[in-house]
């Protein structure tokens, strides 16, 4: 008989039983049983709880004693058995379960909170594809119709989307419809928000901001309380308007923050103000709670230049995780894409002028600007907003409207493909020499089909 057989026997027969056979009986996993508490009400016998944003809940699973439990999910970082959870966004917590000899066992709590998906930003952001910007419209100083667009329409927006674009931009004055005391009327703000409706009726991801504004937002140390109040005062007011509207509404705080005329590297004192406007953004949406608790927000580097975004912007820190992302705006080169006044219309490999192009600003300039966005933020986690680009058109040049074609087509390609979103900078006036409108704002027509198809496909 084998020794391994004949020991076997003598511990039978004398009620003993192996030390491996022991570990296997008392260590297997516990059975996790879940309940969950919506506010004060009763305990039900789930795993899963439906409760709007700013609602508290419980997850109190059994076993009840022994044995250590630890939470993972939804935000949470704790060892208790009961959690306790402020619902923000839908979210899945694990409780996992260690009994007395080690054998760890989990369970799913899955919270679903109406409107507000199981997204991070950059999870978000792969879904915005191309946007538009409808400048020039809601920012005009004077009024919506003040400097020469048409009022904006469901028709506009329902066009837009036709085109293939996924995203609209919509920048925003605010300080001219409000009182000596920052409260904004209630006829403004009223129209702001018809406005939002018509680009979420055509099914469009929308980012509303505060733009340029008279440009009281000057980052400098005595006017930074000035400042702070005033975007608190705003973004309580704006979010609060918006606060049960769901994750396909994007609010971003601020729009090219500098000193006036100062186009410049900043100095400490500039971007270290602007990184505060930033903050107190963040701090006052979610203040207001509701949605707002995990709404996605976006937040500028200075000057939304990409290298003073890459070397000086600081990420705010934030209530709920992966919820920000961060926008950059690019028209380099300049002579090539906003100065009318210029000579330079060429661009790129195509060109074949040296007296019309600027070389430095080709394919490999583009491509590595946007690396740089990747590296510093997207590899991190946090997405980018391409929250402006375009070139204008030059009727004075034969052959022009080809470079701008190809140069938009590429700035698209090489922001998306390196984890930004491209949202081109659409001031109206399309028939207009040195404009960059795309759309006939008084129809919705697409004057430009190339440069769309360019910048959608770029997208995809």
């Amino acid at each position: 008989m084998k020794a391994r057989t004949l020991a076997a026997l003598l511990m039978a027969a004398t009620g003993l039983t192996s030390g491996l056979e022991a570990g296997a009986q008392s260590c297997s996993p516990t059975a996790i049983k879940p309940y969950v508490r919506v506010g004060s009400g009763a305990w039900s016998n789930t795993s899963s709880a439906t409760v709007a944003a700013g609602g508290t809940l419980t997850l109190g699973p059994q076993p009840t004693s022994g044995g250590s439990w630890s939470w993972t999910g939804c935000g949470a970082s704790a060892n208790t058995r009961e959690l306790g959870l402020t619902a923000k966004a839908s979210c899945t917590a694990v409780a996992t379960y260690t009994n007395s000899c080690g054998a760890k066992s989990t369970q799913n709590f899955v919270l679903t909170v109406p409107g507000m998906r199981d997204l991070t930003s950059l999870q978000l952001s792969k879904l915005m594809g191309a946007g538009w910007n409808m400048g020039n419209t809601l920012e005009a100083i004077g009024g919506e119709t003040a400097w020469g667009n048409p009022m904006a329409t469901q028709a506009l927006f329902n066009a837009v989307k036709a085109a293939g674009f996924k995203t609209v931009r919509i920048p925003v004055s605010w300080k001219q419809y409000a009182d000596a005391n920052d409260n904004i009327s209630a006829t403004w703000m009223a129209r702001v928000t018809q406005v939002v409706n018509y680009a979420r009726n055509a099914g469009l991801y929308t980012m509303i901001n505060i733009h340029w504004d008279g440009g009281w937002m000057q980052p400098t140390y005595a006017q930074q309380s000035a400042v702070n109040a005033r975007i608190t005062k705003f973004w309580t007011q704006i979010a609060n308007n918006f606060k049960g509207y769901d994750d396909t509404l994007l609010f971003a705080g601020t729009n090219e923050v500098m000193v006036d005329g100062d186009y410049g590297t900043p100095t400490v004192e500039y971007y270290t103000v602007q990184n505060s406007f930033n903050q107190t953004f963040v701090n006052a949406v979610r203040a207001t709670g509701g949605n707002n608790l995990a709404r996605h927000l976006i937040v500028q580097g200075f000057n939304t230049n990409i290298d003073h975004t890459v070397n000086f912007a600081t990420m705010p820190s934030d209530s709920v995780g992966r919820r920000l992302m961060m926008e950059v705006h690019f028209y380099d080169p300049y002579n090539f894409t906003l100065n009318q006044n210029s000579s330079i219309w060429q661009w790129g490999a195509g060109a074949t002028s040296a007296a019309n192009t600027e070389t430095w600003a080709n394919e490999a300039y583009i491509d590595g600007q946007f690396q740089k966005m990747k590296t510093r933020f997207v590899d991190q986690g946090i997405p980018v907003i391409l929250g402006e680009f375009g070139a204008i058109r030059r009727t004075e040049y034969a052959g022009a409207e080809a470079y701008r074609t190809a140069w938009d087509r590429y700035v698209a390609r090489a922001a998306w493909t390196r984890g930004a979103v491209p949202v081109y900078w659409d001031a109206g006036y399309p028939n207009d020499n040195h404009s960059m409108g795309l759309f006939d704002r008084n129809t919705g027509a697409v004057v430009y089909p190339s440069i769309v198809s360019g910048i959608v496909d770029a997208a995809k």
